[in-house]
């Protein structure tokens, strides 16, 4: 599979590039690279940059997907770009759909087409929404239900939004185009009819059900399958689930949000956690039992080692979604000192300190003690006065 080229550079802007010069440089490309443009033996080389275009604009054009492609890449917007889902636009009738309104009608195809007219059929919207899972299941992968609300075809007057026994009839304003030209002179511009709204049809009995929409609305269970390894702010795509609409569903964008874990922290596929040990631990070395993703692992740890030690176990972290290979686990050794000790410890600790010739503090005398010592002292005082 050829590896996927950064979109800035497909559109040779800078990371800073604002939305308008965005926009200009995909227009630019997008009229170099037309298929009308291009025939013959370049048709085919020309018809792929002409997605990989549109692939890229369509994400850094939207503010919500390209803060995410500047996040994590490509993998942070799979499925979001075009409606192929990840690889690009299905077939060229989608990016027509999708932007031949920026270029003012002059930009050919202008999207899909009914069979009996040259009306524009469009696609239903996209919708979105989110799914939030734990560490555990974005490591192993793991299948969601998802209610979404979105709408249906009307099963009262099939789709059509006419009163049942009677139909759409053609506009007469565009004659059924969903299109009219606008200006004189060089100046022609190909416009969406206002009295059809594009649709190339007018109703005049409408449906009492949908009142005219041709869609009712409707609430569904889906089930999404979240890939092992998805990281938070990922975004999925499931294509054809959107709302209904005359050329088709639109699509389903699933936002990922992965909840915090109260022992692991990630770093993008890599996972970090604290281990605490004793101070004979770390002077003496262990074998500790650490907890990992699968379950847990001994861990040695070797005689000597310093508090701030990292251990790194290699293939513990995330796995790649994209099958790659996955991250490590890195274990970081918190020195633990006790809050309180008993007799034999603090006896043993002492001696150690005596032997090692460290100024420790002396015992501490207990509260009641040291009240009675400082009456009966203020007694003598008292005593010695008289």
């Amino acid at each position: 599979m050829p590896t996927q080229r950064d979109y800035y550079e497909v559109l040779s802007v800078e990371k800073t590039a604002s939305g308008d010069v965005i926009k200009k440089a995909y227009k630019k490309l997008a009229l170099k690279y037309h298929p009308d443009r291009n025939q013959g033996d370049g048709a085919e080389a020309a018809a792929e940059s002409f997605k990989e275009a549109a692939e890229a604009y369509e994400v850094l054009s939207d503010a919500d997907k390209r803060a995410r492609y500047d996040r994590f890449g490509h993998a942070g917007v799979q499925g979001a770009a075009g409606r192929g889902g990840g690889g690009g636009f299905s077939d060229m009738e989608d990016i027509f759909d999708a932007f031949g309104d920026i270029f003012g009608g002059a930009f050919g195809g202008g999207g899909r087409r009914s069979r009996g007219g040259g009306r524009r059929v469009r696609r239903g919207s996209d919708i979105r929404t989110s799914v939030t899972i734990d560490l555990i299941e974005a490591a192993r992968g793991v299948k969601k239900p998802i209610d979404v609300r979105r709408t249906q075809e009307c099963e009262h007057c099939g789709g059509t939004g006419a009163k049942p026994g009677s139909k759409p009839e053609t506009c007469s304003t565009c004659a059924g185009h969903g299109q009219v030209i606008q200006g004189n002179g060089f100046l022609r511009v190909q416009v969406p009819c206002a009295t059809c709204r594009g649709t190339g049809v007018f109703i005049r009995d409408r449906c009492p059900i949908c009142g005219g929409d041709g869609r009712q609305p409707e609430r569904v269970t889906l089930d999404v399958s979240i890939p092992a390894g998805i990281d938070n702010g990922m975004t999925l795509c499931l294509r054809g689930e959107g709302e209904a609409g005359e050329g088709g569903r639109g699509d389903l964008y699933v936002d990922v949000r992965v909840k915090d874990h109260p022992l692991f922290e990630r770093e993008g596929p890599h996972l970090t956690c604290q281990v605490p040990i004793s101070y004979t631990q770390a002077a003496l070395g262990a074998s500790v039992e650490i907890p990992t993703i699968g379950g847990s692992e001994a861990l040695k740890i070797p005689a000597g080692t310093q508090p701030d030690k990292v251990f790194r176990i290699r293939g513990e972290g995330m796995p790649d979604p994209h099958g790659g290979p996955g991250g490590d686990l890195y274990v970081h050794l918190a020195l633990e000192v006790p809050r309180k000790l008993d007799e034999t410890q603090d006896r043993l600790l002492r001696e150690l300190a005596e032997h090692e010739k460290t100024n420790v503090s002396p015992h501490q005398k207990g509260w009641l003690d040291t009240v009675y010592e400082f009456f009966a002292g203020r007694d003598a005082e008292e005593d010695d006065a008289k």
